[in-house]
């Protein structure tokens, strides 16, 4: 029977888990407010006009603070080891 070696890697991911959720949250901010325009259906209606697109841009932005964003506290810790 083969054995399996699993060793703890010393990397550190690029990403935190805060920044995932972040980007999971973006993403459905980004496909709702695609999905209500379409629900709406119409092209002068108020949803299509003024409240997906700040949606939609809403996600846009949490994504780009989600990736901008690194925690400092991680970034001290590696230089200390």
């Amino acid at each position: 029977m083969a054995k399996l070696n699993f060793k703890k890697s010393n990397t550190s991911m690029f990403f935190s888990a805060f920044n995932y959720k972040l980007l999971g949250i973006a993403v459905l901010f980004i496909v709702g407010g695609f999905a209500a325009m379409y629900m709406e259906n119409k092209v002068n209606g108020f949803i299509s006009l003024y409240v997906s697109p700040i949606v939609v841009m809403a996600g846009y932005v949490l994504v780009i603070f989600a990736i901008m964003k690194h925690d400092r506290q991680e970034v001290e810790e590696e230089s200390i080891d």
